[in-house]
């Protein structure tokens, strides 16, 4: 058996330790090796040095709550304490990404400007007029893009258009429409 087998042996034997018997000694051992290992991980992936402590210590208490989830003929020790450590890696950052809710007003709302509304609504006229104004082709997938919501690729299935043809059209009507807009 070479060294590294010998190991993670001893790491399955760790987790095993702390899954039946909540051995507090294999849990400072694994911690003593993985944590700093986790912690330079999230480091690599973009993470500064606060995040990423506090990240490793969330995965190596997970390790110690959920010891009854690992199962070493899926994984060994070190896959499985990573795979944690990614999966949460991804929901900090998605925590990080989702906007915090505005704070609601109480009470009716203001009125919006009447200035606004009016240049608003000639923006919308100079739109549709712009819109009009395109050749037929170009029209059908702006309409289709952006009113009916389908991707290049629905709209390529629902035409029978390569791909790259919609593109450039949808690219060239878009670039039309910049220059009436001005």
């Amino acid at each position: 058996m070479k060294d590294s087998d010998g190991k993670r042996m001893q790491w399955v034997d760790h987790m095993i330790r702390i899954r039946d018997h909540q051995d507090q000694a294999a849990f400072a051992a694994l911690f003593g090796h993985f944590a700093p290992r986790v912690k330079g991980f999230l480091m690599k992936s973009g993470a500064d040095a606060s995040l990423a402590e506090e990240v490793a210590q969330e995965v190596m208490a997970t390790c110690w709550h959920k010891a009854n989830m690992f199962d070493p003929a899926r994984a060994s020790v070190a896959t499985w304490i990573f795979t944690i450590a990614r999966n949460r890696k991804i929901d900090v950052l998605r925590k990080q990404r989702r906007p915090e809710p505005e704070d609601l007003a109480w009470g009716p709302e203001e009125e919006p400007d009447q200035a606004d509304v009016m240049a608003l609504q000639q923006e919308s006229e100079q739109l549709g007029r712009a819109i009009a104004e395109l050749p037929p082709a170009q029209r059908e997938l702006i309409q289709k893009a952006y009113f009916g919501d389908l991707s290049h690729s629905e709209i390529a299935d629902q035409t029978g258009l390569p791909l790259g043809t919609i593109k450039s059209r949808i690219r060239l009507a878009l670039e039309r429409l910049r220059h009436a807009m001005k």
